[in-house]
């Protein structure tokens, strides 16, 4: 039951971890695009694709409480190993969906804050070197 457990949490996260990744294909694609060249912009668009499903299949599937299905808590005498009941199963499908998209959120939060940055940056060059330009021109 358990090892059924772990490959059902591993499948739903990365399912999970798949839509998200499909679904912020386009704007990562176009922040990535307007920041960094086009030539690299698709590498770094893949390789956030990749880490999307990295960092929700890692978050989702929570090793360290699944291993209470399978050994009884240390730190307590005469204790026995949780049983996986249907409640259980709901209850860890739904964590896994939550974990997954939670521990995404961070890393899509943090790659939006320093594209933002990056834009900004951007910017200033853009207009620092339009200005200059335009100052040039008779």
């Amino acid at each position: 039951m358990f090892f059924t457990l772990l490959l059902v949490t591993l499948v739903l996260a990365i399912f999970t971890a798949a839509i998200v990744a499909r679904a912020f294909a386009k704007p990562i694609e176009s922040i990535l695009r307007r920041i960094v060249a086009d030539d690299i912009s698709y590498a770094w668009q893949r390789y956030l694709q990749f880490a999307i499903v990295v960092v929700g299949v890692s978050a989702g599937v929570r090793i360290n409480d699944l291993e209470r299905y399978i050994t009884p808590p240390q730190w307590v005498k005469d204790a026995q190993i949780i049983q996986l009941t249907n409640e259980r199963w709901a209850l860890e499908l739904y964590r896994t969906i939550i974990e997954t998209l939670q521990g995404i959120a961070w890393m899509l939060l943090v790659f939006f804050a320093f594209a933002l940055i990056a834009y900004v940056i951007v910017r200033i060059a853009e207009m620092k070197n339009g200005n200059s330009s335009a100052a040039k021109e008779p």
